[in-house]
């Protein structure tokens, strides 16, 4: 039988060779994986358009993964630098790129992209809308807003990020307790401003059962955004935030009851003693559906060191449960980043993100931090590079300053204790003096 989606698939008991592929690459038995897919608890975004694409599950009881934001702006249409940030990505081993094009040639870049791109690939249509139609954003009308989500299902994206939940109650719910920082999501903030000027309920909300007919047609997975996400400690854990995921668990369930398979988009900023509670919330209220959280940013005051603020809480709310990482990289609120920003973005993500799987006990996570440490007590420095989340800037440092002998490094030098060990363990004499 032809299964339209990989979720009706694994409603009916098959085992579709995606699902043989993600969890065989998983390490996790595949009947185990389509169960999990039946539920609702992990999904496996596979666009039937993407040729390009090595299946991927995201959700319980998996490997943490990671994904990179990249994409035109109308302040940088250099398609040529966001492609080379693609195929760094690529290179990197990242298991998903979100196209956050906005403006210019977006049709072409997001085929490109796809062509290119074994990773899974997301997009938001909403910020696609303007340029992709060519419209002021006021005279876009519902049906418009559809058209182009259809656009990107055909094309062959894998997820599409839909604000859904940003409806009239979400919104009287923001505006009885105002926030410091208001609405932050972009895709949420054009929706508000839409919403408010026309009168109009929020299209993805009014016509959902119309975008769910669109997804399925194409095994699109939904991910539904986050509208009302803090965009600072200060909000964060509010009755916006609480309320918008409430209404998303209602559209999470209504996905499922027509096999189109669902992530949930969750805060980017929050204080780190609130995060496992989150966790808990979306767990709780969107039904074990996959977690994708941006960061979270743990403090506000960082600017240009926010990978390492949104490593801190990636790390905490993987820990604690979530499934999905979007990287933040260290020009965050400050700029479009560069290649550089990109690799130091994907090194904190997978940082958080590996560090979560040893605490969750995913199977097999702690293997390449034991063959580090193997290595490290043989003081085999090329195993130690090759072993390296960033091979590149660990070898960088290390021959930068240069020991005087092979198996030392420059800050002990022959006061190595793993090579001093080593020695009196081997039965060798040792001769430790400070010279020069």
């Amino acid at each position: 039988m032809q299964y339209l989606t990989q979720m009706q698939a694994a409603k009916a008991g098959a085992i579709t060779e995606q699902m043989r592929e993600a969890a065989a690459r998983e390490g996790v038995d595949a009947e185990w994986l389509r169960a999990k897919i039946a539920l609702g608890e992990a999904a496996l975004p596979a666009n039937v358009h993407h040729g390009a694409l090595v299946p991927q599950a995201v959700g319980a009881g998996l490997r943490t993964k990671i994904n990179v934001n990249l994409g035109i702006s109308g302040d940088s249409r250099d398609y040529d630098r966001e492609l080379k940030k693609a195929r760094l990505a690529i290179d990197m081993q990242v298991d998903s790129i979100m196209d956050l094009s906005n403006c210019g040639k977006t049709r072409e870049f997001r085929q490109e992209l796809l062509r290119i791109s074994p990773a899974m690939i997301g997009t938001v249509p909403m910020y696609d809308a303007v340029g992709y139609l060519e419209k002021d954003l006021l005279d876009i009308t519902a049906q418009d807003f559809l058209s182009v989500v259809e656009a990107h299902a055909r094309e062959g994206v894998d997820f599409v990020t839909i604000h859904a939940g940003i409806n009239r109650r979400a919104i009287e719910a923001f505006r009885r307790a105002p926030r410091l920082t208001n609405i932050v999501s972009r895709g949420g903030s054009l929706l508000f401003a839409w919403m408010m000027v026309t009168g109009n309920e929020n299209p993805f909300y009014e016509y959902y059962d119309d975008v769910l007919q669109i997804l399925r047609a194409h095994d699109c997975t939904i991910s539904l955004g986050d509208a009302m996400r803090p965009g600072c400690t200060h909000d964060s854990t509010d009755a916006a935030q609480i309320q918008e995921l409430i209404e998303i668990g209602h559209l999470t369930k209504r996905a499922w009851e027509r096999d189109v398979q669902v992530i949930i988009e969750g805060p980017g900023h929050m204080a780190m003693n609130e995060i496992a509670a989150n966790v808990t919330l979306e767990k709780r209220l969107c039904h074990n559906a996959p977690f994708y959280v941006l960061g979270p940013l743990v403090t506000d005051i960082a600017p240009g060191y926010d990978h390492i603020t949104s490593a801190i809480g990636g790390a905490i709310c993987a820990a604690a449960g979530a499934d999905f990482l979007c990287y933040v990289t260290p020009a965050e609120h400050l700029r479009l980043p560069d290649l550089d920003d990109v690799r130091e973005g994907i090194v904190a993500s997978k940082i958080a993100a590996h560090a979560a799987d040893i605490a969750k006990g995913i199977p097999g996570a702690r293997l390449a931090d034991d063959q580090m440490s193997d290595a490290r007590r043989r003081i085999d420095w090329d195993e130690m590079f090759a072993l390296a989340i960033d091979p590149r800037k660990a070898k960088e440092y290390h021959d930068s300053l240069p020991p005087g002998e092979q198996h030392t490094c420059s800050m002990c030098g022959k006061m190595c204790a793993m090579r001093t060990v080593n020695q009196i363990l081997a039965g060798e004499q040792i001769a430790i003096t400070c010279e020069g």
